[in-house]
């Protein structure tokens, strides 16, 4: 695996390390040993699949508040996404900036987002699916969310999105 640090503490693109041959390829898209050679401490105790009917989709941007924040390692197995982290940890230089990165089933790249972000993104093709490998267990009472288009943000999505779940287009402006 390679790790590529973006411009928010923690967060990583994680592309494979493909080896190919007349059978086709192989890559490892996850292990323990390399994350912690990379820095990173995760564990996964649990894994989710988000499957999208139709492109323009937009989940998200949602978080888990301590004390579960939920570390996260997102990769598209189907499809092709733009999948986004928000810095909402108010202690980070990076504190409310945003990065992102195309996922698709063809790149078989991965995205590593830390407790304290926010991750949300939106589907660039129909019958798109995202795989997420959880670093904590969903624990409903204390899921939240941030709106996609918040100010606060400004995040420069590639389109508008054509379907959004109510809860996700109503979140309340984030309060810093």
């Amino acid at each position: 695996m390679i790790f590529c640090p973006t411009d928010l503490p923690g967060v990583m693109v994680v592309d494979l390390e493909v080896r190919g041959d007349e059978r086709g390829s192989f890559a490892r898209t996850y292990c323990a040993d390399e994350f912690t050679l990379a820095g990173i401490a995760f564990t996964t105790v649990q894994c989710n699949l988000s499957r999208n009917i139709r492109r323009g989709t937009l989940r998200g941007l949602h978080y888990q508040a301590a004390p579960a924040g939920e570390p996260k390692l997102v990769r598209c197995t189907r499809g092709a996404v733009f999948d986004v982290a928000v810095d909402l940890r108010p202690q980070s230089p990076s504190y409310c900036r945003w990065a992102a990165t195309e996922l698709s089933a063809d790149s078989g790249r991965a995205l590593f987002i830390p407790e304290g972000c926010a991750h949300g993104f939106l589907t660039l093709a129909d019958a798109s699916e995202v795989f997420y490998q959880m670093g904590a267990a969903y624990a409903p009472a204390l899921a939240r969310g941030v709106r996609w288009n918040d100010p606060a943000f400004a995040i420069a999505w590639p389109f508008a999105p054509e379907v959004i779940a109510p809860r996700d287009a109503a979140w309340a402006d984030f309060a810093r």
